[in-house]
């Protein structure tokens, strides 16, 4: 990708939007960050050698100026001289410059236009690099944070936790079994003596029974 197309995608771009869509925010931050920074480096680069091309345009044009001052110069010499002819041919000369004059002026107002645009992307560049910077920190307090917060949530999720969590409704259950028996065995006592004092109860009636069954017979027997 070539540096102007990467600069403009860097200055299209939304930060914000890149970083939500981002599995690791972090680690994309970073590389935006270097792709930013190397791509400053390239603009400066670029800017540089625009400039220096620049210049050798304003020193080239000095030259024909100067070039077509002489001719300038060399015509009214001539024709103070009386040499008509003379004089013709230095402006003849002085004409043909001309046109590399306006080709030299466009040269140079065209790389002035150029570096005034190239300023300004690198002032913009330079902004969304330090906004991307900034972010990076907050990003890795964040990220740690969560880090933290997953750590804690992974270690109350970790088998040896599920595993003491089973262990520990399995002693639950035990002891549910241990006081189910010892009701199971209270339970049982209570109903045995329920069924021994109905037990002497039935004994008490029957035997008062026979005892009145016997004064009767004792009465009979003494009436006979």
């Amino acid at each position: 990708m070539g540096i102007f197309s990467r600069l403009t995608d860097i200055m299209n771009s939304n930060l914000n939007a890149l970083l939500d869509r981002a599995e690791d925010p972090e680690k994309l931050i970073r590389l935006v960050i270097q792709e930013m920074e190397d791509t400053l480096v390239e603009v400066r680069s670029a800017s540089v050698g625009m400039i220096a091309e620049r210049k050798r345009a304003e020193r080239s044009l000095i030259t024909i100026e100067a070039d077509q001052a002489e001719w300038q110069r060399k015509a009214e010499f001539a024709l103070s001289r009386g040499r008509d002819d003379l004089a013709k041919g230095a402006l003849q000369a002085k004409a043909r410059l001309q046109s590399d004059s306006e080709a030299a002026q466009r040269h140079i107002e065209s790389l002035s236009a150029a570096l005034a645009e190239q300023s300004e992307n690198i002032a913009k560049l330079q902004a969304k690099l330090d906004d991307a910077k900034r972010r990076q920190a907050a990003l890795v307090s964040r990220s740690r944070s969560a880090g933290t917060k997953l750590k804690l949530q992974t270690s109350l999720h970790d088998q040896r936790m599920t595993d003491a969590f089973a262990r520990f409704e399995q002693m639950e259950r035990h002891v549910d079994v241990m006081e189910g028996r010892a009701e199971a065995i209270g339970l049982g006592r209570n109903a045995g003596q329920g069924r021994s004092l109905a037990e002497d109860f039935a004994n008490l009636e029957a035997d008062e029974g026979v005892e009145a069954e016997l004064a009767a017979l004792k009465a009979k027997l003494q009436g006979a």
